[in-house]
């Protein structure tokens, strides 16, 4: 009866070997290749040109054309102001103008009078000099009149306050009938033309951060953003003691706004590592394993501690050297409900 049991069971094996025989077992090489550790770190986008208008007259605030959140183009009126006091100060500057020239143009006359008696001598040298003067301090009021003339017609330009670039109001500080001064904030606003993401960077990272130039900036739903020009700030935080690295954004393409969360990615250090397919790790509760080809070209599992994941590779830290051949598609062999994926990155940490 025991050598039945026993012919039972060897008949069994050979048939499992040959059902396994029948699925292709794939095997790939274990290999060497440099790792590079990343820091992933939050950063935040914000607009290039934002800015508050403020109030370079004084007047009555009487004409507001648009409200937060409302786009407005470049030149724009966004604010007007009273201005009955600026266009008198105005018409009066013209008036002192107009003055200046006659008295210019008498001063005139009188110089080109006087030079021709002069000529003939029938004038003194002290009247001659007193012309000549009298038409120079003419030239000089005319002069002053002209600045006086142009001060007042831009203080009158000032009670009209135009949008000095397109983009999206975001804050109001004044409302209509208030009084403004000079230097009173008037609107806020930014355009969404220019973008940029700001992030923190730890002490730590700097240095190289600072030197490779390198970095990735990516949405919370995996899109990778095309980025510029790289600003470090060239001093610490004293709070934190991070140093703030800035990075031009080149497509906004109207889907992204300030104060959003993006990751960016930044190379810190370089190593060598040994790689394998993620496919080809077996996992069972603690166990991390894969099925190493043997010199007899057999399967054989063997347990390994795995590091980082990079995409569709796993570095493993101990029990396999460089050159070794896995199988690739372990669920051939030990079926796919004992296999896991690991869920950790290739980013060393912050």
């Amino acid at each position: 009866m025991g050598d039945f049991v026993q012919a039972i069971r060897v008949l069994l094996l050979m048939l499992i070997s040959s059902a396994l025989s029948a699925e292709t077992v794939e095997t790939q090489a274990v290999t060497r290749a440099t790792l590079q550790e990343t820091a992933h770190l939050d950063g935040v986008i914000e607009a290039v040109q934002q800015s508050t208008v403020s109030a370079q007259t004084s007047g009555t605030v009487v004409e507001l054309p648009f409200d937060v959140d409302d786009s407005v183009a470049a030149g724009d009126l966004i604010v007007r102001l009273e201005d009955s006091e600026q266009q008198a100060r105005l018409n009066q500057a013209e008036a002192g103008l107009q003055e200046a020239r006659s008295g210019l143009q008498d001063a005139r006359q009188q110089y080109q009078r006087i030079e021709a008696i002069h000529e003939r001598g029938l004038v003194s040298r002290q009247e001659f000099d007193q012309a000549r003067n009298n038409l120079s301090a003419a030239q000089a009021r005319v002069e002053r009149a002209e600045a006086t003339v142009a001060e007042a017609r831009k203080q009158l330009d000032y009670t009209r306050i135009i949008a000095p670039y397109g983009g999206i109001l975001t804050e109001r500080h004044v409302e209509l009938g208030e009084s403004v001064s000079p230097g009173q904030p008037l609107l806020s606003g930014l355009s969404l033309e220019l973008l940029r993401v700001v992030v923190d960077l730890p002490q730590k990272y700097a240095d190289v951060a600072r030197s490779q130039r390198q970095a990735t900036v990516t949405l919370p739903d995996g899109r990778v953003l095309e980025t510029g020009e790289m600003t470090f700030y060239p001093y610490a935080n004293p709070q934190t003691h991070t140093f703030r690295l800035r990075l031009q954004l080149n497509e906004p393409n109207g889907a992204l706004f300030p104060g959003m969360l993006v990751k960016v990615s930044v190379p810190v250090a370089s190593r060598e590592a040994l790689w394998i397919p993620v496919s080809a790790l077996v996992q069972r509760s603690e166990l991390r394993a894969v099925f190493v080809i043997n010199p007899e070209g057999e399967p054989r599992l063997r347990q390994i501690r795995p590091g980082v994941r990079d995409g569709q590779r796993l570095e493993v830290l101990s029990g396999l050297s460089a050159g070794e051949q896995v199988v690739s598609n372990p669920g051939v062999l030990v079926g796919s409900e004992t296999l896991a994926m690991p869920g950790s990155s290739a980013a060393s940490g912050e």
